[in-house]
């Protein structure tokens, strides 16, 4: 994540899709995670501070729901399609996220429907309102794998 005009540039590669772990002879403690995770209260913005570290803990607790709109893109597939999702947004003084998207260049997953779906999560995020009343560019890189039990089910 490029947190640009913060005076803090940091890129981190966001891990979602699990694929580095082995499969599951049961499913249902993955499930469970995944409803626990939905659980979880969304960060509290209005008591948090803009920083990179703030600004990642709101993409964390969204991550799942980037992984369902990868996990929907995968539903239709015989084979697992990994790769990279560059977005780009900016956060207002506000705290909103306006202009994102999925950007072009370096970017491996061309499905527009994945597209679109991840934009529509990025544009509902809130963040911490900057202190300095500015606008914040983002770029954030999300590299999406998944296990093959996630595209064919239970095995």
């Amino acid at each position: 994540m490029s947190v640009v005009g913060a005076g803090v540039a940091l890129l981190v590669l966001a891990q979602a899709g699990g694929a580095d772990k082995p499969p599951a002879a049961d499913d249902k403690p993955a499930k469970a995670a995944a409803a626990a995770a939905e659980e979880k209260p969304a960060p509290d913005v209005e008591n948090m501070t803009f920083s990179q570290g703030s600004v990642k803990q709101v993409i964390d607790y969204h991550l799942p729901k980037i992984q369902a709109c990868y996990n929907e893109m995968l539903a239709g597939m015989d084979k697992a399609k990994e790769g990279m999702l560059k977005t780009s947004w900016q956060i207002t003084a506000e705290g909103l996220v306006s202009k994102a998207k999925v950007e072009r260049k370096g970017t491996t997953l061309k499905d527009p429907r994945l597209h679109e779906c991840v934009v529509t999560v990025l544009s509902a995020m809130t963040f911490p309102k900057p202190a300095d009343g500015k606008v914040h560019p983002i770029e954030y890189p999300f590299n999406l794998k998944a296990n093959v039990k996630d595209i064919k089910g239970n095995r």
